[in-house]
């Protein structure tokens, strides 16, 4: 009987070890030098099983950072206005963000319109990429006004937008005008997120507004696309 190759081996030995719940969704596989240890191969061999292991699906590479396990991908229910949080609470993973830009700059005329303010008014812009685990899952530009939000910092945008908004300032969100569109990744996307340059992404196009009317912020979401599925619910009219 021919024995199975090693790098199947140790791929089988990681596959139920994910099965069994030892290693959860979003958890970091051992580095490639401890598996050589473990099973005593070359990292050629290591990275074999690590490649089968990413065809199926169970695991995936994030440049730079190492191989963990895949988690199911987060559900973007478009009718339920909810935040990044929100959307992962049930899940009980780790999130957080790492915010790259935080300023004050005057809008022009583009940015006054979709925030309805005056041009050269002062607005916040916020830069952040949102983490599940480890993981770089999407990039958020937002832009809000200052006269709504002279106390926003960046520690705030680091956590909840939301919390803050509805919890701290007791505002009442309204809803959320959006349009999904496919684009191509920039070179600054594709780095933060880790992605293939040439593989198209979604990218999330939104103004949200208080009960006032008052707009609160105009953002830019680019998601990672196999992290994220979208699902909608249509009626038919009767």
């Amino acid at each position: 009987m021919t024995k199975k190759p090693m790098y199947r081996q140790i791929a089988d030995t990681l596959r139920e070890r994910v099965q069994r719940g030892e290693l959860k969704p979003g958890d970091a596989l051992p580095t490639e030098s401890a598996l050589q240890d473990e099973f005593a191969v070359s990292r050629v061999t290591v990275r074999q099983a690590l490649k089968q292991l990413t065809q199926e699906a169970i695991i995936e590479s994030i440049q730079g950072s190492g191989s963990y396990v895949k988690a199911e991908r987060v559900n973007y229910d478009i009718y339920q206005l909810t935040s990044f949080y929100e959307k992962l609470i049930d899940r009980n993973v780790e999130t957080h963000s790492d915010v790259r830009v935080f300023e004050a700059i005057d809008a022009g005329q583009d940015l006054a319109e979709k925030l309805q303010v005056a041009v050269g008014a002062k607005i916040w812009h916020v830069k952040r990429v949102r983490f599940i685990q480890q993981k770089p899952v999407t990039l958020e530009e937002t832009w809000m006004p200052l006269a709504l939000f002279p106390d926003l910092t960046w520690q705030v945008m680091e956590n909840s937008k939301y919390h803050f908004i509805e919890a701290v300032k007791k505002m009442v969100i309204d809803r959320s005008e959006q349009e999904i569109v496919p684009i191509m990744p920039s070179e600054e996307i594709a780095t933060l997120l880790a992605l293939d340059p040439n593989q198209p992404i979604l990218e999330k196009i939104s103004r949200g507004f208080l009960n006032d009317g008052r707009v609160f912020e105009y953002s830019r979401n680019a998601f990672k696309s196999d992290d994220y599925k979208f699902t909608l619910v249509a009626k038919r009219r009767h």
